[in-house]
C-alpha cells in the first residue's frame, strides 16, 4: 500500500508543472493517453501464466487455415460488429474478451516504474488464449504508440524523437531504426504500431512539433518512407499517423481551448493533391492501416470527412483497414454517440479507438445495420480489411507471437547504437564558436537543468503520455538512460578532459555548457504562444542558469534540449556557441558527447525554420530555413 501511495504521489506531482506550458487543461490525449493516472493496483486482472505453459493451456486454432473471406462468411454480425472496435486494457479484463472477441486492444497503465518486457508479453498472451476461447475465435491485434522506440516499456530504448530524425536526414539510417523498433515490439507483443507520425509541422507554437520530422513534405516523407519499409521487413503492422493534413492547423483554430491542436488546416485542392501524393508512397511501401487525425480540413472533422478518407480507398487504392483515433469521432457532428458511429463508419473508418465505450460502439454498428442505417456492405468491407491484415501478419498462423523470431535481443547493443547514431546526426549548430567543442586539457564548467535529466531528454510519450523530468520525479525517469552530464563524466578521462560541477570552481575552467531546455510534454500542453526559452514551456533554472554563465564571463556554449526552435535572440549573442539537441532520447547524452569530444561531425540541418520571433511565423520570413546549419 505504501509503494502505491508513493507512486500516486509521484504522478500527481508530474502533472502539476504541465500548467505552465499550456493554460487549457482536461480532456482525454491522443492513443494511450489517458488524464486520470491509476494505480498499479488497478490493473484489470488478468489470469497468471508463464511463457512455458502457453502451448498447453492454447485453445484450438479453428481459422488457422482459413482465407479472410470464408473466416468472414462465417461470423456473426455481432462478432463482426466486435472486430471494428478498439478497447483500452485498462477498461477491459480477460472475460470481456472471452465474451466479445474484440478485434484489437490499446493502452497502457498509468504508473511509474511501467512493466517489463516479460510482463507484457505475459498479458498480451493472456487476452489471446481469452479471445481463442471466445465463440469467433479470432486473435486480436495489440496496438501501441511506439513513436520512439517502445512506449510504456520498462528497460527499453528510447530513440530520438522525429523531430531528430528529420534534422539528422538520414534516410539509410531510418530504415535500420525503423526495423530495430519493430524487433522489440515483437518481442513484447505490441505488433500493431500506431505509427510513424507523418505530420510537417508548420508552427513550432504547436505541442506536437516534435512528433513532425520536419516542415518539408518531401524530406518527412522519404524519412517516414524508409522507417516504414524497415518495420515491414521485420513483420509488423505500420500506421501512418495522422490523415489528414497533420501540422497544417491554423494557429488560434484549436479545439475548445487549444490554441493549435486538434483545429482546422485551411488547403487548396493542389495542397490537398501533394500531401495525397505522400500516403500515395506509405501505401505503396506497404503500409497497412492509416489513423485518421483529430483535425479539421477546411471546416470538416477529418473523422466525417468520407470525401478524403474515400480517396484512399478508391483513388490511392489502399487495401488496409483505417482506424480512428482516441474518441475523436465523439466529436464529430451527430447528436448521440449512436448517430456519431454511424457517420464515421460510413464516412470509411473500419475500425473504432474507443478506449471507453467499446461495447457501446460495438452495439451501436450492429443496431446501425438492423437499421438501414449502415450497410452489411460497408461492414463486411471494414471487417474483410481488418482480417486480412491479420492474415498477413501471421496472427491467424501463430497467435500467441510465439514464432515471431526478432531480428535481435530486446533493447539490444545495435538498436543503442542506431539510437546513439541518430542523436549525434541530428545535433545541428546554430552558432559556431573556438570552442563547438571540447579540448583535450580543457576544464569544462557543466551547468543548466537540462544537463543530467534523463526525462528532459526524451520528452513526451516517454512511460508516459506526458512523459516527465527526473526533476519532477524525483529519481531518473529512464533507469537505463544516458545524461549529458554523465556521458561526459564517462568520456573525460579517455579524452583528456575534465568535468567541473561546483560553482565555486568555475573560475578555473575554460568553458561553460550550458544546458538549458523544455519540459517535457505531449499534444496540447505543449502549445504555446511563447517559444521563448525562458517562457511558457522553459525549464525551470533556464533564466538563472543563462545569467549565472553570462557573470562567469566564460566563453559559453549552449546546447538547447528542446522539442521545437525555441527562440533564443535574447541570449545568443551571450553565447560562443550554441547548438540545438532536440530531443534526443536515452543514449541522447552518448551522441552528444561524441560529437562534442570530435568522435563524430556535425550533420544535422534545421528540419522547420528557425524564427528569430513569433512575428515572422506565417509570413514567409525566418531567421535560418529549412536545411541551414552553421557548420556549412
Amino acid at each position: 500500500m505504501k509503494k502505491t501511495l508513493a507512486s500516486l504521489l509521484i504522478l500527481s506531482l508530474m502533472v502539476m508543472p504541465l500548467a505552465s506550458c499550456n493554460k487549457a487543461g482536461g480532456g482525454t490525449g491522443d492513443s494511450s493517453a489517458a488524464t486520470t493516472q491509476t494505480s498499479a493496483s488497478e490493473e484489470p486482472s488478468a489470469p497468471s501464466s508463464d511463457t512455458s505453459s502457453t502451448e498447453t493451456q492454447q485453445p484450438g486454432n479453428k481459422w488457422a487455415d482459413a482465407d479472410p473471406a470464408e473466416i468472414l462468411s462465417k461470423l456473426t454480425l455481432e462478432q463482426k460488429a466486435a472486430q471494428m472496435v478498439q478497447p483500452d486494457i485498462k477498461k477491459m479484463n480477460p472475460d470481456k474478451m472471452e465474451q466479445n472477441d474484440y478485434g484489437s486492444i490499446l493502452s497502457i497503465f498509468d504508473k511509474w516504474p511501467q512493466d517489463d518486457q516479460n510482463t507484457w508479453i505475459k498479458r498480451i498472451r493472456d487476452y489471446q488464449l481469452k479471445a481463442l476461447s471466445s465463440e469467433a475465435g479470432i486473435p486480436y491485434i495489440y496496438g501501441q504508440d511506439s513513436v520512439h522506440g517502445l512506449y510504456g516499456v520498462n528497460g527499453s530504448i528510447v530513440y530520438p524523437h522525429n523531430i531528430n530524425a528529420g534534422a539528422a536526414n538520414d534516410p539509410e539510417l531510418m530504415y535500420e531504426y525503423g526495423k530495430a523498433v519493430a524487433s522489440d515490439m515483437k518481442h513484447v507483443g505490441t505488433i500493431f504500431n500506431f505509427g510513424p507520425c507523418v505530420a510537417a509541422a508548420q508552427d513550432p507554437r504547436w505541442g506536437r512539433t516534435y512528433e513532425s520530422m520536419s516542415s518539408d513534405l518531401g524530406r518527412m516523407t522519404t524519412l517516414a518512407e524508409q522507417f516504414i519499409k524497415g518495420q515491414l521487413d521485420e513483420g509488423v503492422i505500420v500506421c501512418p499517423k495522422h490523415f489528414f493534413a497533420d501540422g497544417y492547423c491554423e494557429f488560434g483554430s484549436g479545439e475548445g481551448d487549444f490554441l493549435i491542436d486538434r483545429g482546422d488546416a485551411k488547403l487548396t485542392e493542389d495542397q490537398i493533391n501533394e500531401q495525397l501524393q505522400s500516403y500515395k508512397r506509405f501505401i505503396d511501401a506497404g503500409s497497412q492501416t492509416i489513423m485518421i487525425t483529430h483535425s479539421s480540413v477546411n471546416g470538416v472533422k477529418m473523422h466525417e470527412n468520407g470525401e478524403l478518407i474515400i480517396r484512399l480507398k478508391n483513388e490511392l487504392g489502399f487495401k488496409g483497414f483505417i482506424i480512428s483515433d482516441w474518441e475523436s469521432i465523439h466529436k464529430c457532428s451527430g447528436a448521440t454517440l449512436y448517430d456519431q458511429v454511424v457517420n464515421s463508419v460510413n464516412s470509411g473508418i473500419d475500425m473504432l479507438m474507443e478506449p471507453n465505450d467499446y461495447e457501446k460502439c460495438r452495439q451501436y454498428i450492429v443496431e446501425a445495420v438492423n437499421k438501414g442505417d449502415i450497410t452489411q456492405e460497408r461492414v463486411d468491407d471494414a471487417v474483410l480489411r481488418i482480417l486480412t491484415v491479420k492474415k498477413n501478419v501471421g496472427v491467424f498462423a501463430d497467435p500467441m507471437l510465439e514464432n515471431t523470431n526478432p531480428s535481435y535481443d530486446f533493447a539490444s547493443d545495435h538498436g543503442k547504437e542506431i539510437a546513439r547514431k541518430l542523436a549525434a546526426e541530428s545535433l545541428v549548430p546554430i552558432k559556431t564558436g573556438k570552442n563547438i567543442t571540447i579540448k583535450p586539457g580543457m576544464k569544462v564548467f557543466v551547468t543548466g537543468p537540462a544537463a543530467d535529466d534523463t526525462g528532459v531528454m526524451c520528452g513526451g510519450w516517454t512511460m508516459l503520455w506526458q512523459g516527465s523530468s527526473d526533476e519532477q520525479n524525483g529519481s531518473k525517469w529512464i533507469m537505463n538512460g544516458t545524461t549529458i552530464l554523465s556521458a561526459l563524466n564517462q568520456q573525460a578521462q579517455a579524452k583528456g578532459f575534465t568535468v567541473v560541477t561546483d560553482p565555486s570552481e568555475i573560475d578555473s575552467c575554460d568553458m561553460v555548457l550550458l544546458c538549458i531546455g523544455e519540459v517535457p510534454y505531449a499534444e496540447w500542453y505543449g502549445d504555446t504562444e511563447d517559444l521563448s526559452i525562458t517562457g511558457a514551456c522553459a525549464l525551470p533554472g533556464n533564466q538563472e542558469a543563462i545569467e549565472f554563465a553570462k557573470k562567469s564571463g566564460k566563453p559559453t556554449t549552449t546546447l538547447l534540449v528542446c522539442g521545437r526552435n525555441v527562440i533564443i535572440n535574447d541570449y545568443i549573442d551571450n553565447w560562443d556557441s550554441c547548438i540545438m539537441c532536440y530531443l534526443p532520447g536515452s543514449e541522447g547524452g552518448n551522441g552528444i558527447c561524441d560529437v562534442l569530444t570530435g568522435d563524430a561531425e556535425f550533420k544535422g540541418t534545421l528540419p522547420m525554420p528557425y524564427y528569430s520571433s513569433a512575428d515572422q511565423i506565417g509570413t514567409g520570413k525566418c531567421w535560418h530555413d529549412v536545411g541551414w546549419s552553421a557548420a556549412q
